[in-house]
Formats: C-alpha cells, sequence, structure tokens
C-alpha cells in the first residue's frame, strides 16, 4: 500500500476526443514550460500530458499502469487507492489555490496523482519476477 494524495475532490475533465491537444497558440506557453523546467533542472525528468477521462473514477479511485517489457505494452485500469501495489506516481495533475493548491510542498496538496505504475512487471503471471531496475539513464537491468 502507498499514500497517494488524493484527497482533492476531482474536477472533471474533457473526455479524450473532446480534450484540446498542443497547437500553434501554445507556442509561447511551451517556451515558457521549457524554460521553468530548464531552470530548475527537470527538462529531462517531468513532460506534459494532455488531461482528460475516458470513464469517471470515484474519490477512492486511482488509475495503474502495468507494463509486459517483454511484449512492449502497457495496460491502465482502475484500483482503489488503499490497495494498490503501485508504488510510483508517474502522472499528476495541478491544483490551482481555489482547487486546494496552496504551496510547492507535497503537503500543500499542488497537484494531485492521476495515475501511478511501479518498477515491477505486474503483468498477469509475471508478479513473482524480481523487479527492473533503471539506472537513472533509461536504462533497464
Amino acid at each position: 500500500m502507498t499514500e497517494i494524495n488524493v484527497s482533492a475532490r476531482r474536477a472533471s475533465l474533457p473526455r479524450f476526443e473532446e480534450a484540446e491537444g498542443l497547437g500553434p497558440r501554445d507556442a509561447e506557453f511551451v517556451r515558457d514550460l521549457v524554460a521553468v523546467l530548464a531552470r530548475h533542472g527537470n527538462l529531462d525528468r517531468f513532460g506534459l500530458c494532455l488531461l482528460h477521462d475516458h470513464f469517471p473514477l470515484a474519490d477512492d479511485e486511482v488509475l495503474v499502469e502495468t507494463n509486459d517489457s517483454g511484449a512492449r505494452t502497457l495496460q491502465a485500469h482502475v484500483e482503489k487507492t488503499d490497495g494498490t501495489r503501485h508504488t510510483k506516481a508517474s502522472q499528476w495533475r495541478f491544483l490551482s489555490h481555489a482547487e486546494g493548491g496552496r504551496g510547492a510542498e507535497p503537503d500543500d496538496a499542488a497537484y494531485q496523482v492521476l495515475q501511478l505504475c511501479t518498477t515491477l512487471d505486474l503483468c498477469p503471471g509475471r508478479e513473482h519476477e524480481e523487479p527492473m531496475e533503471n539506472d537513472g539513464g533509461g536504462a533497464v537491468r
């Protein structure tokens, strides 16, 4: 079990079909975001994803990602936050002050975890394998 910041009530997101991707009018925003990430040494650590919903989640649920590195596949499914074996957040949603986000400290709820994953390969039949270690440069050993 892991502690997951899901205390903030989820605001609805657009369905994937309705969500607007990056476009030419976002050029200044992307330049500013890249500058902030670079200034904090996080350009190769964080990126950007399109916030959207495919289906609703309850307040006590979180989307989790599992992978099969041999088959080179990813799967996402819903688990209860108090029972998940996944231990590492991989997607976050920033919260405005009005949504409960107060500051930069993790316990200040400036963000909400959207998705979890793990370094273990948790696809069916692979639960008992040794964890794969990331050397920090993207290589897995």
